[in-house]
């Protein structure tokens, strides 16, 4: 992907593959700091037990395509996640042989019907038609397949802006937005430092995301202008002292 990324982009500024490009450069840092935020155990983990990435016509779609097993570097992640998730050795042994099964297309994985399948169905699907010879695999792969991809972090970063900039405070310069974003969000993260935040009524209130209304009629006689990014009734009461106010002068003097 990111081979194909970098053709265009030179394709696109009629350079070659061997010149330097400041636009390619900025581009592959953002790419592989992605992947590496990415590539941790847990990830290589599941990437290993799809069953997509073994079949034959995903590996010919792009010529530098391996499967799971045979990459480097996802090989020791997976082994490093097997190993914490199966500290006993004789528990380990057997998931390393299903695994081997399971990768190679031996035994019930062998079949014509489970082969074709890979490529057709999806991948939590699959383990449930095709992997009960397998079934520390299986249940794995249902903890970590199963997983629904969210954007709840993306959408804790629009919310926050849009209680910022409404549509009745829609005259808000772009930078002045942006440091009101930056203070409120430097604001969630200390108030984790707080007792309150551990328990009581108010105890992980940002797990879920958070969501304000705008300042409409209701709300603005509530919130003052001045007082836009520091105002989240109920849940952001939080005792700073001592280095704690240090830390807070310092960052909004950034």
């Amino acid at each position: 992907m990111i081979q194909n990324v970098k053709k265009a982009i030179f394709k696109k500024e009629r350079k070659q593959l061997n010149e330097d490009s400041v636009f390619w450069n900025a581009v592959h840092s953002v790419l592989t700091s992605r992947w590496s935020k990415s590539n941790t155990p847990l990830h290589c983990m599941a990437h290993s037990l799809n069953p997509k990435y073994y079949s034959s016509e995903w590996l010919a779609e792009e010529d530098s395509r391996k499967a799971p097993h045979q990459d480097l570097d996802v090989t020791r992640e997976r082994k490093n996640c097997i190993m914490k998730y199966f500290p006993n050795q004789d528990e380990r042994r057997e998931v390393n042989v299903e695994y081997s099964n399971f990768s190679l297309c031996m035994e019930d994985f062998g079949s014509v019907d489970v082969i074709h399948d890979r490529f057709i169905l999806e991948p939590l699907t699959w383990w449930a038609v095709h992997g009960s010879s397998a079934p520390k695999l299986q249940i794995l792969a249902f903890k970590l397949l199963g997983q629904p991809s969210s954007s709840s972090c993306c959408e804790r970063n629009w919310s926050t802006y849009k209680f910022i900039h409404s549509a009745i405070r829609n005259k808000i310069v772009p930078q002045r937005a942006e440091d009101l974003v930056f203070v409120h969000t430097n604001l969630r993260l200390l108030s984790r430092r707080s007792s309150a935040y551990k328990e009581g009524p108010s105890s992980m209130w940002d797990v879920g995301g958070d969501q304000f209304d705008s300042l409409d009629e209701i709300n603005l006689g509530r919130l003052e202008f001045e007082d836009l990014s520091l105002d989240e009734p109920e849940l952001e009461a939080v005792l700073f002292g001592g280095d704690a106010e240090n830390e807070i002068d310092d960052e909004l003097d950034i």
